[in-house]
Order: C-alpha cells, then structure tokens, then sequence
C-alpha cells in the first residue's frame, strides 16, 4: 500500500468512527472536513446543504478556511458549480479563470487556485456537497475523487441520523411536523451564521422580529473588499444581514447623523464595486416598513394586530403546496382531474395548488353556511357545483378539518355525483379536534388546537390577507362554534 492508499485508508477510519460516535453532528461534519482535506493534502475543505428552496448553500462545517472566506456570502446553487446538483463530481484547475466561481475575489485572497466538488446523494436527489481548496493548481486523480465521493456518502449517512437534517429536508417537512409536540412552536431553521451575541441591540432586534415572521437570514454572511494599498485591503464593509428570500443584504443604523454619513459613504462605495449586490441601510421605522412592503405587515400593526406567533411563514407553505401539488401531479396522470374547494377560506390554498400541478384540470366551487343552534348546528349548501362531476376523479381541496363533521357532509354530497373517484387534499389538519374520521389523502400541515389565520383563513372575516399562518392571541378570540 503506497503513501496515498494508507493516507485515504487512515482518513475513512477517523471518518467512520467520528460519524458512529455520540458528538453532535457539527463535531461530527467538522471532523470529517479536517480528515478529508488532510488525506487530500488540501488547504481546505467545506461541507454545504442546500437551502430547502434549492437556491443557495449554507456551509454547516469547515475546515482550514478563513472567517471571511467562510463568510463571504449566499452562494447560489444555480451559479456556483451547478453541475453538482445533477450527480456529478466537479473539478476546477483554475479558479480565477472559471465562471463557475461565483466569488473569485474572494478565492484570490484566500490564496485558492483548484476546487474538486463531490455531491452529497440522499434517497434519489442531491441535497448539499464537499468541496476541496488546494492552494497549487491541481490536477485530482481518479482515486482522489473515489474518495471524496465516498466521503460524501458517509457524511449523507451522518446527516440521515440526525434530526437537524429531518428538519433542514424539506422533502420530510410532514414528518418532521407530526414528531412535534403539537404546543410547541416549530423550529426554525438553522444556520452555521447564526451568531451567539449581536453588535448592538437593534440587531437583537431586527433578528427577533425576522424570526416572528419566520424569514430565513444570515448574519454578517459576507465581508466586501472596499478599498485596497500596495496589494492589501485596507477598508472592508460587512452588511449586518442577508435575506435569502429576498436577495437583501441589510445594513441597520441608529439615528445619530455621524454613522449614517459614514455607512452612507461605504454603501455608494460598495454599490460602485459591486452594482449587482442589492443592500439597503435601514433603521428601525424603515425595517417596519421594508416588511410591510413584502407582505409582512408589522409587528404591533394593523395587518398583524394580534398576532401571538406566526406558525407557518409564506416560504414553508409554498415549500409544502409545491410538494402536494408534486404527488398530486404524479397520481392523477392521465386522469381527469376536477378540484373542488369550499368558499372563502380555500381561496388562497387552491390558487396555489393549481399553479404548481403539471396536469389539465377544471376547478369549481362550493359554498355552505351553518344553522340552528350553538348545540345543534347543521350544513347547508348555499352554492353546488356549477358543472357535472359524473365520471371524473374529484380532489376536495380544504384549507382546514377539524371536527372532520362539515367535510363528511360535503363528501356525502359530492360522492352522490357518481364521481370516477373521490380524494381529500387539506391544508391544515387539526387532528386533536377529530369527532368523525374522515380519510385525508394529502395533508400540508398538523397543527395544534389553536385559532389560527391567514393565508385564507378569517377570524370575524378579518386576517385572510396574511401571507403567513399564524396563532392569534387568545384574549383577542371570542367564543365561536365551528364544525
């Protein structure tokens, strides 16, 4: 066995043992990057999951690395050796002559001239990668890339045992969601950027106020080179967030005029270097108003006014609709398909589902209203369907069951039409309310027995324009029966 043979040989024991080990999974991950990048006789080595829109990597462990390279910003799936999400291993001799590096830069400072990139396969599809930093241009052989490549299938193995990763895979959202404690808050997701402290309260802040929304973001995720002596950098500005689903980078500021003229001065100097980077200096009224621009509302406001917590951010329920709308595609090929929903709340659940399936489908609607008294309440259908269901496969699409006694009344009906077939797809499934077993053949979301709005849903015909679903404040909700 040769020198390189024992080395790689060494590095899979270490590998191995570290990953069948106890430690927390960033213990285990970073360990894995020192071995590899010390078998490879490399500078460095990253291990990067996709974000769960698959647009951008977030680096979860590192090894041999500088901070500010580590911190140089979002790199994009798209852009940033996109071979890599089709299966494929990836070399580059050259960095600075490739247009596959997204930040050259920033691999110029760190001294880095070659990159091997290898996948990380889980159950079908590429969810992150392992990349190697050597500081010689290189050449990689086929053993040097057999042994990152199995590398990174025993860092997918690591990752399938650990529940971060149940989290962080949006294909398992469902599953995830149903091993929650019902009256807990679910989680948000993690960063390898999210920071112990802050520089200054107004950050603590806006980071409080970002994690109500549930908005994914970065902090200080990259260090831009502003200004440059004898071949050294001798300015920097580092912005204070990166909004992922926004492509923002964010600068906050207080009031005191002396640090808003100096951040201004870096902004129109940063813009100058680097046009296609979108930031904005912001302070707190012009945060406030930055989300009530996306749909946010704010906090305290009168779009959000009484908000406890939001339960679902617009980003998990696009995830999850585009999801159902994936497995509703692939069972209904070649069938043909009718979407049924109950007006006003499906309104804004349906609207979605139907962009995203691939397949030809008709939509109607229904509309009901309830009667008698508090105890003894009863359906009624105040519009039917305005076309004929008779031989054709049906998908009742809600946007919450509960008791589950309105939807066994309507599934009645419908099933009354001599439908070829008859499915449910729901939302939101408050299963702890159930008093009839209705079957669910899709669902988005558990939740708990909680009020919950937006997204559709009304409470007192307020709050369907929320793009988020979210918990109200108890005090605020008034005794109201509901089937």
């Amino acid at each position: 066995m040769d020198n390189r043979e024992n080395s790689y040989s060494q590095a899979f024991k270490q590998i191995a043992k570290t990953a069948n080990s106890p430690l927390p999974l960033k213990n285990v991950l970073n360990s894995a990057a020192k071995s590899a990048a010390k078998a490879l006789k490399a500078v460095g080595c990253s291990i990067m999951l996709l974000n769960p829109q698959r647009e951008h990597f977030d680096i979860i462990a590192a090894y041999g690395l500088s901070d500010l390279y580590l911190r140089k910003g979002a790199l994009k799936a798209s852009k940033s050796l996109p071979e890599v999400l089709s299966g494929k291993l990836v070399a580059i001799f050259d960095v600075s002559q490739d247009e596959r590096t997204q930040y050259p830069e920033a691999a110029e400072m760190e001294g880095i001239s070659s990159v091997v990139a290898a996948p990380i396969p889980q159950r079908g599809e590429i969810i992150g990668e392992i990349r190697i930093y050597t500081r010689e241009p290189r050449k990689f052989s086929q053993a040097d890339t057999d042994f990152l490549t199995t590398v990174a299938n025993i860092i997918a193995v690591s990752l399938e045992k650990n529940e971060l990763y149940q989290i962080l895979k949006a294909e398992h959202e469902e599953t995830v969601t149903k091993r929650r404690k019902l009256t807990e808050t679910p989680e948000l997701p993690s960063s390898s950027l999210r920071p112990s402290s802050f520089g200054h309260p107004s950050e603590q802040e806006f980071a409080k106020l970002l994690d109500f929304y549930r908005i994914e973001w970065l902090y200080e995720p990259r260090s831009f080179p502003l200004a440059r002596q004898n071949g050294k950098v001798v300015e920097m500005f580092t912005p204070d967030f990166y909004l992922p689903e926004l492509d923002l980078y964010i600068e906050l500021t207080t009031l005191k005029q002396s640090l808003i003229t100096e951040k201004n001065r870096k902004l129109r100097r940063l813009r100058d270097l680097y046009p296609e980077v979108n930031i904005k200096l912001l302070n707190k009224s012009d945060y406030l108003r930055l989300l009530a621009k996306y749909g946010y509302g704010r906090l305290g406001g009168t779009k959000a006014k009484g908000m406890d917590r939001v339960l679902f951010s617009h980003t998990q329920i696009q995830r999850r609709v585009n999801a159902l709308a994936k497995r509703v595609s692939h069972d209904y090929t070649g069938k043909k398909l009718v979407l049924v929903g109950i007006l006003k709340g499906v309104m804004c659940f349906m609207s979605d589902l139907m962009q995203h399936i691939t397949l030809p489908l008709n939509v109607d609607f229904m509309a009901i209203s309830y009667y008698g008294s508090n105890n003894e309440s009863a359906v009624k259908i105040t519009k039917d369907l305005d076309t004929s269901i008779a031989e054709l496969d049906v998908l009742m699409v809600e946007d919450i069951v509960d008791t589950g006694m309105t939807l066994n009344y309507v599934l009645d009906h419908l099933a009354s039409h001599n439908p070829a077939s008859l499915r449910v797809c729901t939302l939101l499934d408050k299963r702890v309310r159930r008093l009839i077993d209705v079957p669910l053949d899709y669902i988005g979301f558990e939740i708990p027995d909680e009020f919950v709005v937006g997204y559709g849903l009304d409470y007192l015909g307020e709050y369907r324009n929320l793009p988020f679903i979210g918990v109200l404040k108890p005090e605020l909700i008034e005794e109201k029966g509901k089937t």
